[in-house]
């Protein structure tokens, strides 16, 4: 089926149809019902809830195009003219009734640390619980959308058809009879990208949105960053267990196979934030490796003076469910922005606020909340780390004379790496970038991974653990069972991507200098044995060293540890990667001190 005005031809691929019982789905049963005080969710770790709350069940929403979406609304049951509330729109694919406590459940180790008796049941997955926003007068609208569940049509992941339902499910809010007139939007993950999307196109009310953890390219930055697919978590488990619907779904993965190269489709699902004018509240953190850099977007492109950001050390989840300021702070944005109450001081919260991690058995609560001016800081001091032979490193001195090379087997877990340690307690934070001069004398293409690591005392390679040790039954990372030791709970660095002939950069699109907006839409191959030079922007990262740890970049042509991007199969590497060193191929890595 061919997406409107992109003349793109869409792959579409069956997704599961709705079933009783599976992903909380009920089936389809339009009433109303008020759930009373004391109500609690068939299951043991379900919070009561603490007020009556009515739910309107499967509320008909109509499209522009006389498509059909339905939602489920949480409401104060008094609906009178002076008790009108404003709507939090809650907006995704997965199922208005799979809940968090399912998902916590199914997905994640140790329910990430977030006590039992934290949520009511009630929530949307990655989105917030009624059971706490009605009682302090608002509506929670949690719609499935396009081709979800019972919702018609065929499924479309972000980009201008999701905006432009959203815009109009916003609008038929905003005209219930429960409702001001005021509409927000929050959530986490699906439930945040949308909100740039939507937010873009400048719904009249659309009053303030909160996204949590949104990515902000859907081609580079999550399905094919670097110019490599990444797609297999969302192929492999979110279309084939998550989703249900009746239509099918646009498939990312048969798209990439027809049009591996930036086209209409693929750049549709790269919001443009600069239009986005209304109250904003930005969060994110360093250990996710699909929202960050959108997150940081959002807050440099943003165009309106109520632009919060709040940067934390945490998991996504466990700071949108299981983080009482994050909870509470929401609540406050909110209460200012949709409610008026322009006394509760919210005015006084810092614009930015950003986060460091210090990896091991540390807690990073004091690492967090760091009030700055601007991001990247002002006092940001960007050094230079010249790879040296004998995975040596020279700070702000290339190496003299003629260049030196150091290889690797590209189609093996074969790697370089360079070590250099540090003699007073360091940190870095902002966005590091790999400037490498490299050459394959065996084919005409590289695949190429730059990860930034740290290392103990003793040389060894550091974790961090993105949720509190202190909600977990395990004291050290040697007690956890590999599975345990996923990339939603744990972080070893961030990591830089680049295929070769995609490495053409359009500057006027770049947000920093430091990551690079690549177009992606012309392959540009190498002739055999030719040294390019790789502009590889590294995902943004913050990290504390103590005096005798180490940083150690390592250079490879695979991903390294538990992560998304660029699964074996999808590698285009051949034979031997030569990375040049010191002359004039001085290959480098950039890295933001503070």
């Amino acid at each position: 089926m061919p997406l409107r005005n992109l003349d793109v031809e869409v792959p579409v691929v069956p997704i599961n149809p709705p079933t009783v019982g599976r992903g909380g789905y009920t089936g389809l049963n339009p009433r109303t019902e008020t759930l009373p005080r004391g109500w609690k969710f068939d299951h043991p770790d379900a919070k009561p809830i603490d007020s009556d709350i009515t739910v309107d069940h499967d509320v008909a929403v109509r499209m522009r195009d006389g498509t059909t979406l339905y939602a489920d609304i949480y409401r104060p049951p008094s609906s009178s003219a002076g008790d009108k509330v404003p709507a939090i729109v809650c907006w995704s694919p997965f199922g208005k009734q799979f809940n968090g406590i399912l998902s916590l459940g199914l997905m994640v180790p140790w329910d990430l640390g977030i006590p039992k008796g934290t949520l009511s049941g009630l929530e949307k997955f990655e989105g917030p619980d009624p059971a706490e926003w009605v009682p302090r007068g608002y509506a929670i609208v949690n719609i499935d959308a396009r081709g979800a569940f019972d919702s018609e049509g065929t499924m479309v992941i972000m980009g201008t058809q999701e905006a432009e339902d959203c815009y109009d499910s916003i609008e038929a809010c905003a005209k219930m009879p429960w409702c001001n007139g005021k509409v927000g939007m929050a959530g986490n993950s699906h439930l945040a990208i949308i909100q740039w999307f939507v937010a873009a196109l400048r719904p009249p009310s659309l009053a303030a949105i909160a996204p949590w953890e949104g990515c902000g390219d859907l081609y580079r930055e999550q399905f094919a960053r670097g110019g490599i697919y990444g797609g297999d978590l969302f192929d492999k488990l979110i279309v084939k267990y998550m989703l249900q619907g009746r239509s099918g779904i646009e498939s990312f993965g048969d798209m990439f196979k027809k049009h591996p190269l930036a086209n209409a489709w693929w750049n549709d699902k790269r919001p443009d934030m600069k239009k986005i004018n209304i109250p904003t509240y930005i969060t994110g953190t360093w250990t996710n490796t699909m929202h960050g850099m959108g997150a940081i977007r959002g807050w440099l492109e943003v165009d309106t003076p109520d632009k919060w950001m709040r940067w934390h050390p945490w998991q996504e989840w466990y700071d949108l469910w299981g983080n009482n300021q994050a909870r509470e702070e929401l609540l406050q944005f909110f209460d200012y922005f949709l409610l008026d109450k322009k006394n509760n001081g919210w005015n006084t919260v810092p614009r930015l606020r950003m986060a460091t991690l210090r990896f091991g058995k540390k807690e990073p609560q004091s690492y967090e909340n760091i009030v700055e001016d601007e991001f990247p800081p002002a006092r940001t001091q960007y050094k230079k780390f010249y790879l040296a032979p004998e995975g040596k490193v020279s700070v702000e001195q290339p190496l003299q004379g003629p260049s030196h090379i150091a290889s690797y087997n590209s189609e093996t877990a074969d790697r370089l790496d360079f070590v250099h340690t540090f003699s007073e307690t360091t940190t870095i934070m902002g966005i590091p970038k790999a400037v490498l001069y490299m050459s394959c004398p065996d084919y005409d293409d590289m695949d190429v991974y730059v990860t930034v690591e740290k290392l103990d005392k003793k040389g060894k390679q550091m974790t961090n653990l993105n949720i509190p040790w202190s909600g977990i039954p395990v004291n050290s990372f040697e007690e956890m069972k590999p599975e345990q030791m996923t990339e939603v709970v744990t972080y070893k660095g961030p990591m830089g991507i680049m295929r070769a002939s995609l490495r053409a950069i359009d500057e006027s699109k770049s947000m920093h200098p430091h990551w690079p907006y690549y177009p992606q839409d012309k392959a540009e191959k190498i002739t055999p044995g030719t040294i390019v030079r790789l502009d590889i922007g590294i995902w943004a990262t913050g990290i504390e060293f103590e005096a005798g740890e180490s940083v150690r970049i390592v250079v490879c042509g695979r991903g390294l540890g538990v992560n998304n991007f660029g699964s074996l199969e999808h590698l285009d590497n051949k034979g031997i990667h030569q990375l040049h060193l010191g002359g004039e191929h001085g290959s480098h890595v950039i890295l933001p001190f503070v």
